[in-house]
């Protein structure tokens, strides 16, 4: 609840800001300012619900207003940005009529009034655009070459599904959608990795339920993300997935077998998980044959590096969302080794998906969604 509180106190703000910038600066009439205050106070209601939905909040009624707060942060993401450009026009617009010794206030105000009416409808644009772009996740298909995968095991197809963020805004609908096209590519093995919710099991619990309808002759597997802890003890999500016939790994390996030949499937917790939960990527892999191929669920990619340390020949991610809302992709690089799809850390391949859902706005812009159906050969 505190957490929340912060949130709302930090949003009141930003709306105060934005007030001031796009209805003061600009020295919008009265009568546009008046039903715009109310409109900015409504959304920031809405995004303090859709922080709070979840985890504090009821879903079942707080998914709708929660749906609208947190789009409408997508659109403050731009506004800001256009807000930060118009401001560097109307800085060189004061140096130029400086330099001829003008007075630039009139000037400066037509930039102003015109730039942020231009900021506004881009902004609306985007999200628009972003908010269809989310909606459905596309299936992507990726051929990894592997050296040391085993005779029987070329062209064994893994579907890779992470962060579908489920619960404040998107419910048991949109899991379910997910669950039907992976079951539809009928792959023969299924990974979750990691950051499957946001809240708690008791108010979002049910949005999983689908889950237990993934098919895969190979089996269904998970990890934890960071955020099955952020509500709360995630070890009670852990055991929640188990109840829905996932094998969730639990810094700990399991073998599969095809035909005569065996790999293992290794999982570890996340690389931020609280004590007793800390990742243990050597316990995951004690008494391992060293001749086995080595498959890793690991939710961030950055955990590659360790993995490469130990042997592990291939390791699946996510976290990232590809930067979900572009220009954000640009700051991953800064704590992350890769962004999207197929990269080579030291002697570990590592593929890391752009994940099915979206955290916070249910937005991405220039980073698709995807549901990663790798297709596992011999290189």
């Amino acid at each position: 609840m505190s957490r929340v509180l912060f949130v709302g106190v930090f949003l009141l703000l930003v709306t105060l800001f934005l007030h001031w910038r796009f209805l003061s600066v600009t020295r919008a009439p009265t009568r546009l300012k008046r039903p715009a205050d109310v409109l900015l106070l409504v959304l920031w209601l809405c995004a303090l619900i859709g922080f709070g939905s979840g985890v504090v909040f009821d879903p079942s009624w707080a998914r709708g207003p929660a749906f609208v707060g947190l789009t409408w942060l997508a659109v403050v993401l731009y506004l800001f940005l256009g807000t930060v450009l118009v401001g560097l026009v109307c800085t060189v617009v004061r140096v130029v009529f400086a330099m001829m010794r003008r007075d630039s206030a009139a000037a400066r105000l037509r930039v102003s009034r015109v730039g942020s009416a231009i900021t506004a409808l881009v902004s609306i644009a985007a999200v628009g655009y972003g908010l269809v772009e989310a909606a459905t996740p596309r299936v992507t298909n990726t051929s990894v070459a592997l050296g040391g995968l085993p005779a029987e095991f070329d062209g064994v197809r893994v579907a890779l599904v992470s962060d579908l963020h489920a619960g404040p805004s998107r419910g048991a609908g949109f899991v379910r959608r997910v669950v039907d096209s992976v079951n539809a590519q009928n792959p023969d093995v299924v990974l979750l990795d990691g950051d499957l919710i946001d809240g708690t099991v008791a108010l979002v619990g049910e949005d999983l339920e689908p889950l237990r309808d993934l098919q895969a002759p190979l089996g269904v597997f998970a990890v934890s993300g960071n955020h099955e802890f952020y509500a709360g003890d995630g070890g009670e999500w852990l055991d929640f997935w188990s109840t829905l016939g996932i094998d969730v790994l639990r810094n700990e390996r399991t073998t599969i077998t095809r035909g005569d030949a065996a790999i293992d499937i290794a999982g570890i917790n996340d690389a931020t998980a609280p004590a007793p939960y800390e990742p243990d990527l050597p316990a995951a892999l004690d008494g391992i044959d060293p001749d086995r191929f080595v498959l890793l669920m690991a939710h961030q990619p950055k955990q590659a590096v360790e993995a490469s340390d130990f042997g592990v020949d291939m390791q699946v991610s996510g976290h990232t969302h590809g930067g979900q809302i572009w220009p954000i992709r640009y700051l991953v690089p800064l704590q992350q080794p890769s962004v999207e799809g197929l990269d080579t850390i030291g002697n570990t391949t590592l593929y890391t998906t752009r994940g099915a859902g979206a955290w916070g706005p249910p937005v991405r812009v220039a980073a698709p969604p995807e549901i990663a159906m790798l297709e596992l050969t011999r290189g």
